[in-house]
């Protein structure tokens, strides 16, 4: 199998201090170090990881979530996960994990709720 690629484009969100990280291709134990080096990079006061783009993501990527989520709450800022698909969704139930993420059906979801303070939509 070859070697998966993970591609991150950073860009301003629709508010102000909202940015919006946007991915394409699997988070996987393959592809979390670049990952992980975009979320220390990141400095916005919101940051909204986009899962459009991302088919899958495994139990390294998983974790890779859990930790920028718990970086962003040590440094006090919001961080939400949107538009995941059904196996992304179905692996954060799984784990029971749901009721910690910021999890939104739509990146515009996201800026809006963070914006107004609304945990969760899904």
């Amino acid at each position: 199998m070859p070697l998966e690629n993970l591609q991150i484009v950073s860009a301003q969100g629709a508010r102000e201090g909202q940015t919006v990280v946007s991915l394409k291709g699997p988070l996987s134990i393959h592809t979390i170090f670049s990952f992980q080096n975009a979320m220390r990079e990141e400095s916005a006061p919101t940051v909204i990881v986009d899962f459009g783009g991302v088919p899958f993501i495994d139990s390294a990527g998983l974790g890779a979530l859990v930790a920028a989520n718990i970086t962003a709450g040590k440094t006090n800022r919001k961080i939400g996960f949107a538009a995941m698909n059904t196996q992304v969704i179905a692996l954060v139930e799984m784990t029971h994990l749901k009721k910690f993420f910021r999890i939104y059906p739509t990146v515009q979801d996201a800026e809006a709720a963070l914006d107004s303070g609304v945990s969760k939509l899904i």
